[in-house]
């Protein structure tokens, strides 16, 4: 199973990222990915004042754009996320597209990224979205696949309760900032995997120390051994990962630890 990560600039034009992203998923499917994943905010500056501007109801161009190219192309298209309006309502959302164009999948961040560092980064998501409430898994060719957005990673109980569903890739749209991105991007990225035996792969947009939000790229996939198979600087480009499914079941094999869960230990409450 080849994964396309596109690791793409976002500038203030939303046409221009949308066409620099069918651009680039035209690439990647002529280098045979089975799956394109294009970043968080892919098509909008990641900034509060820009979210409902460039914001579009489920169905919007950039979704009706993606839908269409994934058909053409034949190909599994990971959306990265686009600022969804619903009502009063917005949501970070990304939508997953199938061969066919048909929707597969909508994954709302459940968890925003509200976040002050001193000395480093402050960014408070929930000034502007509102939070989605779904475990979000789909499913493929090539089985159950996982979906969550950024912030979500940072919260084993999401991984796991996808991979508990039987999702074998989590992919993860992601904007991980100067602050977050070299102390936590990998570990995190690597540590889910390892935990539930599964790949991970996030995507970023490229780096642009001119914008007031500097993402810290490193587009990243991982194995379930926690081997990093790909990584990418803070450039633009397009990385491919081959993953090789059947690797998940010689690890389960060989670390038992999924299926040597106590579950029953694990129950809150007191002594």
């Amino acid at each position: 199973m080849r994964v396309a990560l596109i690791q793409m600039p976002v500038v203030p034009d939303k046409q221009r990222n949308i066409q620099t992203a069918l651009a680039k998923i035209r690439e990647a499917a002529d280098n045979g990915a089975d799956f394109a994943v294009l970043p968080e905010m892919f098509c909008c500056p990641y900034d509060n004042s820009c979210f409902r501007p460039y914001g579009e109801p489920e169905g919007g161009e950039a979704q009706a754009a993606l839908s269409a190219l994934a058909a053409e192309r034949k190909l599994y298209l990971v959306g990265g996320t686009v600022p969804e309006l619903a009502g009063d309502q917005v949501y970070n959302t990304c939508y997953v597209y199938g061969p066919d164009g048909r929707q597969l999948a909508r994954h709302r961040k459940a968890h925003l990224f509200d976040i002050d560092v001193p000395g480093g980064q402050r960014f408070r998501e929930s000034d502007t979205f509102s939070r989605g409430n779904a475990v979000t898994t789909f499913e493929t060719a090539f089985g159950t696949m996982g979906l969550c957005v950024c912030f979500d990673l940072r919260f084993e109980e999401l991984a796991r309760c996808m991979c508990l569903r039987g999702a074998k890739v989590i992919f993860v749209p992601a904007a991980f900032n100067m602050t977050t991105g070299p102390a936590h991007w990998e570990i995190l990225f690597r540590q889910r995997a390892v935990d539930n035996q599964c790949f991970t792969v996030g995507v970023a947009p490229a780096r642009d120390e001119a914008a007031s939000y500097v993402s810290y790229g490193n587009s990243i996939a991982v194995d379930p051994w926690g081997t990093v198979l790909c990584r990418a600087g803070a450039e633009g480009t397009t990385l491919y990962a081959d993953l090789d499914l059947d690797r998940l079941a010689a690890v389960r094999s060989q670390l038992p630890i999924l299926s040597g869960r106590r579950t029953d230990l694990y129950e809150i409450g007191e002594r």
